[in-house]
């Protein structure tokens, strides 16, 4: 089991830029991780900062910079709000984002072992019988 964690993680490690910058991941799951990681809720107040907004893609993660720093910006257009976070911040989000993966990739794996392994003794009927 331990190899086969190793392979997932070298495998998803260099994939998870693309994780955190893909659309595919839904508001609906991409919101509570930038929470999570630190991001701030913000509502655009001024036209500097509307202009901005209405600048950035819907929901994806985007990279800029202000006076020198970086930062990360999400728009939730639905909301009308921008979850906005730092280096830092970033980068615990893509952590976090391939630690969700990982866990999704074990629940499947582990589901898939539990249906072969109804169907292998559903094969033999009686198996239950004799050895419980």
């Amino acid at each position: 089991m331990k190899s086969f964690l190793a392979i997932i993680l070298t495998a998803l490690i260099p994939l998870s830029g693309l994780l955190t910058s893909c659309a595919s991941m839904g508001a609906s799951s991409t919101e509570p991780l930038l929470s999570a990681a630190g991001f701030h809720v913000k509502t655009p107040e001024t036209s500097a900062q509307k202009a901005i907004y209405a600048e950035l893609p819907p929901y994806k993660v985007q990279r800029g910079t202000h006076q020198g720093k970086v930062f990360y910006a999400y728009k939730n257009e639905k909301e009308g709000v921008a979850y906005v976070g730092g280096e830092a911040e970033y980068q615990k989000y893509q952590k976090l984002a391939v630690e969700r993966s990982i866990a999704r990739h074990q629940y499947e794996a582990a589901q898939m072992n539990q249906s072969l392994s109804y169907r292998w003794y559903g094969a033999y009927p009686g198996y239950y019988g004799r050895y419980y």
